[in-house]
């Protein structure tokens, strides 16, 4: 029965010529295509931290969201689910690996950013320039990191970040 069996299979291979139903896409080119580019220097725009409640819901929902599309609440005023070409909108999902006031199911991989802005900020340790550029391009404090680039590769737009750093620093 074996023998059949390979022979039936070998047969069918032998007879179709499956080269067309394999795909064989061109690596380099989607290499390329997803390719990052160099890590720079982000300048935090005037006013971006803010006490401003919309600004920290947002930043709020990104911190603890990852799909605009299965997130389990819908996203506050000002911020969409959908990019303008109708794809999903990644969030955050920063809680994956920061833990942060009030987090649930919190991630120990990266720093603690429970009370920021007391710990760091206040103390003159970190500005807001420092937290901007950690969150918009990682890279250029540390080439290694493990985190996501957020503004060089368009995750988040430059409002979404600083809602992002207002979220961090607000009272919780």
């Amino acid at each position: 029965m074996r023998k059949i069996m390979m022979l039936g299979i070998a047969t069918f291979l032998g007879a179709a010529d499956l080269s067309t139903a394999i795909e064989s896409p061109d690596a380099k080119a989607i290499l390329l295509k997803d390719a990052l580019p160099a890590a720079k220097v982000h300048t935090m725009p005037a006013g971006c931290l803010t006490d401003n409640a919309a600004s920290i819901a947002r930043g709020n929902y990104i911190f603890h969201n990852l799909n605009g599309k299965d997130a389990k609440e819908n996203p506050p005023e000002g911020l969409t689910r959908l990019l303008p070409n109708g794809k999903e909108k990644q969030m955050g999902n920063c809680v994956a690996c920061h833990n942060i006031e009030g987090a649930k199911g919190y991630g120990n991989i990266g720093p603690d950013l429970t009370n920021y802005k007391a710990l760091y900020m206040d103390s003159g340790a970190r500005t807001g320039q420092f937290l901007y550029q950690q969150i918009a391009d990682p890279r250029k404090d540390n080439p290694n990191t493990h985190m996501t680039v957020n503004l060089a590769n368009g995750l988040f737009s430059e409002s979404e970040v600083c809602d992002l750093m207002s979220y961090i620093v607000s009272k919780k």
